[in-house]
């Protein structure tokens, strides 16, 4: 299953996809193409070490968010891409996107959905006090985080937490679950039915 992987800033969870693949970690799928919305980032740099094509294609200067779509389907294209995963991809996509990859875009979020999602999410489970959090891997629809939940992982809030720590211990989590998930996707272990979606033993 040759993925694309939609990026805009450090690539955290890119590395964690690219060192599965590398130790063979990453079932049937293998990195076609790494396609960033922002020049110059991190993730473009850790895609280049482990000499994975790259694409640039700015969400800024496009006269409309179809046109910033179809650039991006532009870019996955010639690779042969199957699957999408959105590794710190900040922009939402539309069903115009979506609709080229039915069931095969997937996100990771530092939260457990449907609590906290949006943006800062470690941030609002400490301003609402819940003892647990934790991140989720979610089919993407035209939503914000509101697509089918795949995978969970539940991080402890600790009373001695603040922003940086408890967001450490989520993105420990998220590391190890999402190359998990693509692993599982990628070996064609998904069943769908209506708002539901899980992957098969």
């Amino acid at each position: 299953m040759r993925v694309g992987v939609l990026v805009s800033g450090s690539g955290r969870n890119l590395q964690a996809l690219l060192d599965a693949e590398a130790a063979g970690r990453l079932g049937r799928a293998r990195i076609a193409v790494v396609v960033s919305n922002q020049p110059g980032v991190l993730a473009l740099e850790r895609a280049a070490r482990a000499e994975k094509p790259t694409a640039v294609v700015p969400h800024r200067g496009q006269p409309s968010r179809q046109a910033f779509e179809d650039a991006l389907l532009a870019a996955l294209a010639p690779h042969g891409v199957e699957l999408v995963v959105l590794a710190g991809f900040m922009r939402i996509l539309t069903g115009h996107f979506l609709g080229r990859f039915p069931d095969r875009v997937v996100n990771i979020h530092p939260a457990l959905l449907p609590s906290f999602p949006g943006v800062d999410a470690q941030g609002q489970a400490l301003a609402h006090g819940v003892k647990i959090t934790g991140c989720t891997v979610h089919l993407v629809d035209e939503g914000t985080d509101t697509g089918p939940i795949l995978a969970q992982a539940a991080v402890p809030v600790l009373p001695e937490d603040d922003h940086g720590a408890l967001a450490r211990r989520i993105l420990a989590e998220e590391l190890r679950l999402l190359p998990a998930v693509v692993a599982e996707l990628s070996q064609g272990r998904l069943v769908r039915e209506g708002r539901r979606a899980w992957i098969r033993p």
